[in-house]
C-alpha cells in the first residue's frame, strides 16, 4: 500500500517538475531574443548564397583571369587516390574574409546609428554601490520567484 503512494507521490513531482519546466521553455522561446537570432540566421543563410555567388561568379574570374586564366575551382593535388582540391579552399577563405568584412561594416555602421546614452545615465549607473546593485538583484529575483508560483 506504502509503494502505491510513493509511486502516485513520485509521478506527481514529476508532471508537477516537468510542467514548470515546459513553461520555462515556453517563456524563453517567446523572448525576443530567440526570435531575433531565427531571423539572423536565416538573414545570414542568404548573406553567404550572395557572397558565395559574388566569389564564385565575379571575383574569382576576374582573379583567375588577372593571373593567367586560372580557373581556382580546378586547381587540384592528385596524391595517390587522394584529389585534395585547394581550389574550392581558397574561394572558400575568400567567402569567409569578404562575409568578415561586409559585418564588419555592418557593425561599424549599426554603432554609429545608435544613440550615446546621456551622461547623467552614465554618471548614474556608475556610482551605484555594490551593496545596492546586489539588493536590486535579489527584489528581481523574489519577484520573479513570485511570479513563477502564482
Amino acid at each position: 500500500m506504502e509503494k502505491k503512494k510513493l509511486e502516485k507521490i513520485k509521478k506527481e513531482e514529476i508532471v508537477k517538475k516537468g510542467g514548470k519546466f515546459v513553461n520555462e521553455f515556453k517563456e524563453f522561446i517567446a523572448k525576443g531574443d530567440v526570435l531575433e537570432l531565427a531571423v539572423g540566421v536565416v538573414i545570414g543563410s542568404a548573406f553567404g548564397k550572395i557572397v558565395s555567388s559574388i566569389v564564385d561568379d565575379i571575383i574569382m574570374p576576374i582573379i583567375g583571369a588577372l593571373i593567367g586564366g586560372i580557373n581556382f575551382t580546378g586547381l587540384s593535388i592528385k596524391i595517390g587516390q587522394a584529389n585534395i582540391t585547394y581550389g574550392n579552399f581558397i574561394q572558400n577563405i575568400i567567402n569567409f574574409l569578404i562575409i568578415a568584412f561586409s559585418i564588419f561594416i555592418f557593425i561599424k555602421a549599426i554603432s554609429k546609428l545608435q544613440k550615446k546614452q546621456p551622461e547623467d545615465e552614465v554618471e548614474e549607473k556608475e556610482e551605484k554601490d555594490e551593496q545596492v546593485v546586489l539588493l536590486e538583484e535579489i527584489r528581481d529575483l523574489l519577484k520573479e520567484k513570485n511570479k513563477n508560483i502564482l
